[in-house]
């Protein structure tokens, strides 16, 4: 049921980004294919067949399967969380349980005071808005916010009572500890796993990176900006590499103390970052071997001992910036700051808001319309309706067409299996978990496919409360679909996020700060090699945030246009500024070979 994010391409330049332009990217090709697996697929996959077993089977024992909703609440809260470090995943899995604790209240208290379904909708619509703001303002996902209002909205029109609701609580608070526990359980066996994983991501992306650079360093001495060739791989290439770096950091900064493991994993990302800011021949280049970096990946990801690589020039000063940033980050100050950050992000200009007002207006507008032609279950428009909204109107269409067909086709798999699931209570429960498993393991590939396991499991989730006629339940989802999609989609067009390009003005601003800065440490010849360390990862975070807007922006309609030009030419001298603090992290030009064990 996760709710994969899908980062949109690079966009081609364009002088005046029209309505044409973005009505050209919304192909329905590129948004129906198939990708590899994700590395860690099977991961939430197992956990929340796990989490959602033991409070399944229980209740089948004592003979009250019709509870089993509230349960699940708290089971899917164990699909959140497995690229954090375990230190970082204790917190946000608690959060997220606790979150959803706070909308299944507020669903369960709506539904015992009113019966009115419109006060209904509106109150689904404005959790699902709610939920993706928070969600998107954490930056908890994937799954996102889907799950969220998967729950909430169920809820809404489910008959309830208030003397009924702590009970019912106390079951998904319950069913979300165990949850919390199976998060961490791998924790016993494999402490530094999440962490391994960003620092083989990292050598890998590095190394397509050595492989490839790209333009700017075979003409690194104009600084001019060029024409971007969409057909040159080498910048995509460096801001993957970019952002992988990036968020190996992150991971390690948010590990927790240093072990002899987290040094190893921290020397590797030493030379992943050296192969990125200085790839290739050229000045200031790295003597990056794309072929060792693969092989430091391979062995980072197995379950044997981390590599340990010869000491990178500068690896010793890289690390001891990165213990003074963790206790920067870990001391009080430090909090302070993370949590102003989330605020701004929350705040009333913040990007999001634009996001927020789609989700509202669409959910809203699904939910009503199925209302008015007699859908006996609106909250499943309300859902299909939030499941869409994206980063921008681009991958919103893409989401509408995965989400269709998904569904449409999850509805034929369900009349299929509907007698199987009908043979026993024990069967029905083992056709869920099965469901579960099979979405998360599909989801990855492309977001239609997970649907297609999505959709029987939730069809089959009516069935723990009485057997319901067939084609009454397809028909209503089939419709809820197509009402859903169509209205969800038409409100992602009528609320335009013109905001977008202002997110791109601000990002462009800040990596010409944190440019500014890097330049004027690397110039300083008494600068602490701290500060030049900890400019650099600055600047690096800068390019990746830069990136994450222009993509954003680039996918949206009816907005000023893009200062596509100022945005290549700060990419490029961001890029070429990190390549110049390559030199002075050490002797570089008699630095061991990469290669070297």
């Amino acid at each position: 049921m996760s709710d994969t994010p899908v980062r949109p391409g690079r966009p081609t330049v364009r002088k005046l980004p029209q309505l044409p332009s973005a009505v050209r990217g919304l192909a329905p090709a590129p948004a129906l294919r198939l990708s590899r697996p994700s590395d860690t697929w099977f991961k939430p996959a197992l956990s929340v067949v796990v989490a959602s077993a033991v409070p399944h089977l229980t209740l089948l024992v004592v003979g009250r399967l019709d509870l089993i909703v509230y349960t699940m609440a708290g089971s899917l809260c164990a699909l959140y969380g497995h690229g954090l470090p375990y230190a970082r995943r204790a917190r946000a899995v608690a959060g997220v349980v606790l979150g959803m604790a706070a909308g299944l209240a507020v669903s369960l208290v709506t539904a015992s005071l009113t019966g009115s379904t419109a006060v209904l909708i509106a109150v689904g619509a404005l959790l699902a808005a709610v939920q993706k703001v928070l969600c998107d303002a954490t930056r908890i996902g994937p799954p996102g916010h889907v799950i969220f209002t998967f729950v909430s909205s169920a809820a809404l029109f489910a008959p309830q009572h208030l003397g009924q609701i702590p009970g019912h609580l106390a079951l998904t608070l319950g069913a979300g500890a165990f949850a919390w526990l199976v998060a961490l359980a791998p924790a016993l066996v494999r402490r530094e796993g999440p962490e391994r994983r960003a620092v083989a991501r990292a050598l890998e992306a590095a190394a397509v990176c050595a492989e490839d650079p790209g333009p700017r360093n075979r003409n690194a001495a104009d600084p001019g900006p060029r024409h971007h060739n969409a057909a040159d791989p080498g910048p995509r290439h460096r801001n993957a590499a970019a952002a992988a770096v990036h968020a190996a950091w992150q991971c390690l900064l948010a590990s927790g103390r240093p072990t002899p493991v987290r040094r190893s994993l921290e020397r590797l990302v030493v030379h992943a970052e050296e192969a990125f800011v200085a790839p290739g021949p050229g000045p200031g280049a790295g003597t990056a071997d794309p072929e060792r970096l693969r092989a430091w990946a391979a062995r980072t990801r197995g379950r044997g001992p981390v590599p340990t690589p010869p000491p990178a020039p500068g690896t010793a000063d890289e690390l001891y910036g990165i213990d003074a940033e963790r206790a920067v980050l870990r001391a009080r100050e430090g909090r302070r700051a993370a949590r102003r950050a989330l605020l701004r992000r929350l705040g009333p200009g913040s990007p999001l808001l634009p996001v927020a007002v789609r989700t509202l207006t669409g959910c809203a507008l699904a939910g009503y319309l199925c209302a008015a032609l007699g859908v006996g279950r609106p909250y499943w428009a309300i859902v299909t309706a939030a499941s869409l909204y994206q980063a921008n109107l681009t991958l919103s269409w893409n989401r509408t067409l995965q989400r269709t067909l998904g569904n449409l086709l999850g509805v034929l798999v369900f009349a299929a299996v509907l007698p199987v699931s009908r043979i026993s209570p024990l069967a029905l429960v083992c056709c869920c978990l099965f469901f579960g498993f099979a979405a998360e393991a599909l989801i990855t590939r492309n977001y239609w496919l997970g649907s297609v396991a999505v959709t029987p499991m939730a069809l089959l989730v009516l069935e723990f409360g009485g057997a319901h006629p067939a084609g009454e339940l397809i028909g209503d989802r089939v419709l809820d679909t197509v009402l859903g999609a169509a209205t969800g989609f038409l409100a992602a067009t009528l609320v335009t996020n013109r905001r977008a390009t202002g997110r791109v003005e601000q990002a462009l601003d800040a990596t010409d700060r944190a440019r500014a800065a890097a330049e004027r440490t690397v110039a300083d010849p008494t600068a602490a090699p701290t500060e030049r360390d900890r400019a650099r990862r600055a600047l690096t975070a800068s390019l990746v945030e830069l990136r994450e807007a222009g993509d954003t922006a680039a996918g949206e309609w009816w907005q000023r246009a893009l200062p596509e030009q100022r945005l290549l030419a700060a990419e490029r001298a961001g890029h070429r500024t990190l390549a110049a603090t390559a030199p002075r992290r050490g002797p570089t030009a008699h630095a061991p070979s990469i290669g070297a064990e």
